[in-house]
């Protein structure tokens, strides 16, 4: 008896150890948060003037910089709001289907508690931004505390508590010292743009570790009310959770082949290219008196007599649907959902070298055939590459076949035909918005269905992105368990 009490006291005293520990940690946090936001709140002299002169002296080291700026302008943006609610949002889906709705509930109400202190607080204080010599980029609202620092430190701990136990032990202290620095980087280039004084950006870390050290202590002394172990904090949140949170526990390697399918990949790049390049200087410069030559003159013109109010606008959304940041957004939202679904790296490289190859296989023909715009009014003005073939058009095509190509054979759900009607009509209507926009002639419509069709072709056969479900592989969540997702956030409520 005496032995399992000792056992018993033995995981329950290393907590108390830790949570002191802990706890000291993030009341002196606080405590420093609390001393910093008085100061600032009553504008205190030393304070005021150490972070003037430090905001001075960061505008004329930065400013006559230009690709410092362009730097320091990228990783602020890691820590902006889009960024980090895309980050947190596909964690807490990909979590959802793996079935770990106690970390997806805790990175909900870390993020949503990390959302409402920063207007909260900035609200309260009042402090405007920096005033320097020369601005460098602009900031809404006020200053105290940095948002980027507080919402970085919060999405990146939060993240990174989650997901340690799906690394290996050895990476988990590097893993851990690339969030600190990345943390630190952000909250630095706030400083650096002039945007916020390094009080600002001090009192965002502070506040940061304040709530997520509230919010991991919180659910460790849940785990120990209900008599699971509670390790230490370098090994996360539950790790017992590592393997059914790691992105593809199940996959040994990509390809089968590596070194030959990439020198099939470079090889049919090249034919691709060849053959998008000799259609494309056939259509724009040898085609007069042809039917393409015809098509290329008489579309344009009809499309420009019919123009509207209603249909310039409507034109326009349909335009935006193909351009670089949808392509990149529908992309960065497909990807981790069917790696959280499938557990299969395979489906994304798919996806990434469709995207890849289309990118660099319609710059590359843009430039050498360089071809101009049609001879109409171009609504959408002057634009940075030639006319054939249409890059929007391209990524549209290649992006919507490849993502139906994985969902169609992966699924027996009646919505997998949404795929593949989205696969034609989205390059339709893109298309039709760009050519009635004067920005395209037919026949480049006709050369990104020819990149799409080859390029993904080539993909297909050399990647194979559907192999392992003819191997026998099932998706994490199966196909008559989807409608049980939205039921997984309430049941985490009544779990012991």
């Amino acid at each position: 008896m005496t032995a399992v009490k000792e056992t018993t006291r033995r995981p329950l005293g290393h907590f108390a150890e830790r949570s002191i520990a802990g706890l000291l940690a993030v009341v002196a946090a606080g405590a420093g948060f609390g001393v910093l936001l008085m100061l600032v709140r009553f504008k205190w002299g030393p304070l005021y003037h150490a972070d003037h002169e430090a905001a001075e002296w960061f505008n004329g080291l930065v400013a006559p910089h230009h690709a410092l700026v362009t730097v320091l302008q990228a990783i602020t943006d890691l820590g902006g709001r889009p960024v980090l609610i895309w980050l947190v949002t596909i964690a807490v889906v990909g979590l959802l289907i793996r079935r770990q709705s106690r970390l997806a509930v805790y990175l909900i109400i870390t993020g949503v508690g990390g959302l409402i202190l920063d207007p909260s607080l900035k609200a309260l204080v009042g402090r405007l931004r920096p005033v320097v010599d020369v601005p460098i980029t602009h900031a809404p609202g006020n200053s105290f505390p940095s948002g980027h620092a507080l919402g970085s430190f919060v999405a990146y701990g939060a993240l990174l508590l989650v997901f340690l136990p799906a690394m290996a032990p050895r990476w988990r202290k590097p893993a851990i010292a690339i969030v600190g620095v990345l943390v630190f980087l952000i909250g630095l280039t706030r400083i650096a743009l002039g945007v916020h004084f390094v009080s600002d950006v001090l009192g965002g870390l502070l506040l940061g570790a304040v709530w997520l050290g509230v919010t991991a202590y919180a659910f460790r002394l849940w785990r120990r009310e209900r008599g699971r172990p509670v390790p230490p904090i370098t090994e996360g949140l539950e790790p017992e959770a590592g393997e059914e949170i790691t992105p593809a526990p199940a996959e040994e390697h990509v390809l089968e082949h590596p070194r030959s399918s990439v020198a099939e990949l470079l090889v049919g790049w090249v034919i691709v290219f060849g053959a998008l390049y000799a259609f494309g200087m056939f259509v724009s410069y040898h085609a007069k008196g042809t039917f393409f030559g015809t098509l290329d003159t008489e579309v344009p013109q009809w499309f420009a007599e019919r123009r509207t109010d209603q249909l310039t606008e409507l034109s326009w959304w349909w335009s935006k649907f193909g351009d670089t940041h949808a392509i990149l957004l529908v992309s960065l939202v497909f990807c981790p959902v069917v790696l959280a679904i499938w557990k299969r790296w395979r489906p994304v490289l798919f996806v990434v070298l469709a995207m890849f190859g289309e990118l660099s296989l319609f710059l590359a023909s843009a430039r050498l055939v360089q071809r101009p715009r049609p001879p109409v009014e171009n609504l959408d003005g002057q634009m940075p590459t030639s006319s054939f073939p249409s890059g929007h058009i391209a990524a549209t095509i290649c992006l919507w076949t490849a993502m139906a190509i994985i969902v169609f054979a992966r699924t027996d759900r009646w919505w997998r035909w949404l795929f593949v009607a989205m696969a034609v009509i989205m390059p339709l209507g893109v298309a039709t918005s760009r050519m009635y926009r004067g920005m395209h002639h037919p026949t480049d419509f006709m050369g990104a269905i020819l990149l799409g069709a080859l390029w993904i072709g080539l993909l297909y056969w050399v990647v194979r992105p559907n192999a392992d479900v003819h191997q026998g592989n099932q998706p994490a969540i199966e196909s008559e368990q989807v409608r049980e997702l939205d039921d997984e956030l309430a049941k985490a409520g009544r779990e012991d």
